[in-house]
């Protein structure tokens, strides 16, 4: 029996769990900047795959490495037959979307008689935008107001992240879609090219939402426990990087071998027998760690337990008012004589921060071919420097 294509309901993603471990939210509820907005019901979507940093220009085509369903529906190559989203006409609401795929890269636009549409932007990652914290980045507020709400006209989702927006739905007689736009992935990456997703229409018999924010600011936000990660000084640098090979070094077509490694140690996939970490860290501690691309496909770097600071993108300056636990690090194109690479700033503060946990590349297929490392955090340990 074919499922109807009308998207209703809520999938429950409050808290996504990913080998175990939990993906927080932190700094408190987002009931004051959402109801601030009037807006008055919320939707969860997941976006899955079936068998960052900038909008894409590229017009890829052809048949995708892996179809995408939201919320179950099905939008399978070729035709994409999009699922079905019933608003009320020009209602306001907060979405949830999260990037349940296992590799596919997400652009997602909101497209009204084919304009783009901007959603503001109040979490990533399940951290809630901190536009207070960031004073010197004129950029940035530009595309932000008081309420601390970034206005952006498209979402980039590596898989497994998540972002909620407030979205204002399309007038009587408007059409409105929810698009991905082409990512390019690189030369050895996967093929995510443009497709549609879902219609929106706007009907003044839409059912009720089956779930409703409150109708005033009255919820507090927590008080943030700690400085802000942007002005907490780093303690130590380290380097780590992707790096592929086959498994059989005499056939270029044999299993890929996917690795991230700490700089100075030997590349290795991971090895799940091993009890060794690959590195040592002091609960309390902020860190700067540099990621490099040494291959020719993107990759999404992914750390359980905590939230980091995109600080740096290819030695360019970011100023960002978030947190992530996910961020995309380009590929290289076999030319440049520098490798892509993010800076991050690693937030270890939290006391209930310790044991051993993973971080990986977030694609599953990779994480599953050894592109993944432990980390053990220790309290008082004073030989960190050099594990």
């Amino acid at each position: 029996m074919r499922a109807p294509r009308e998207i209703v309901g809520l999938v429950g993603l409050g808290v996504n769990t990913c080998f175990g471990s939990l993906h927080p939210r932190i700094f408190g509820s987002l009931g004051p900047c959402c109801s601030s907005w009037s807006v008055c019901s919320s939707a969860d979507l997941a976006l899955r795959g079936s068998a960052f940093v900038t909008p894409s220009t590229i017009l890829l085509t052809g048949k995708p490495s892996k179809d995408l369903s939201i919320n179950f529906v099905a939008v399978p190559y070729p035709d994409y037959p999009p699922g079905l989203i019933i608003i009320r006409p020009s209602e306001r609401q907060l979405w949830r979307i999260l990037n349940a795929s296992a590799i596919t890269y997400l652009d997602l636009r909101l497209q009204y008689n084919g304009i783009p549409q901007f959603v503001g932007m109040v979490s990533i990652d399940g951290a809630p935008v901190n536009l207070a914290a960031v004073k010197q980045a004129e950029s940035v507020k530009s595309g932000a107001d008081k309420n601390e709400i970034m206005w952006l006209n498209h979402v980039d989702l590596p898989p497994g992240g998540r972002a909620d927006f407030i979205m204002q739905g399309p007038p009587a007689g408007v059409y409105g879609n929810l698009i991905t736009q082409a990512v390019d992935t690189g030369t050895a990456g996967e093929n995510d090219p443009v497709r549609p997703l879902a219609n929106i229409m706007a009907n003044a018999d839409a059912p009720e939402p089956w779930s409703t924010l409150p109708a005033s600011g009255a919820l507090p936000l927590a008080a943030q426990d700690s400085t802000w990660l942007g002005n907490a000084k780093p303690v130590r640098v380290r380097k780590l990087y992707f790096s592929e090979r086959p498994s059989d070094p005499s056939n270029a077509n044999s299993r890929t071998e996917f690795m991230v490694t700490v700089d100075g140690q030997e590349p290795a996939p991971y090895d799940p027998r091993s009890t060794a970490p690959n590195m040592t860290v002091r609960q309390g501690d902020v860190e700067e760690w540099l990621i490099e691309n040494r291959t020719q496909e993107l990759h999404a770097f992914h750390i359980h337990q905590l939230h980091f600071l995109l600080e740096e993108s290819n030695g360019v300056r970011v100023e960002e008012p978030f947190l992530r636990d996910t961020v995309n690090v380009g590929f290289w194109d076999g030319k440049i004589a520098s490798y892509p690479r993010v800076k991050l700033r690693m937030d270890f503060r939290s006391p209930r921060l310790v044991g051993t946990f993973v971080y990986h590349c977030h694609l599953l297929e990779h994480e599953d071919g050894g592109m993944m490392g432990t980390i053990h955090v220790v309290t008082g340990y004073q030989g960190v420097a050099g594990r």
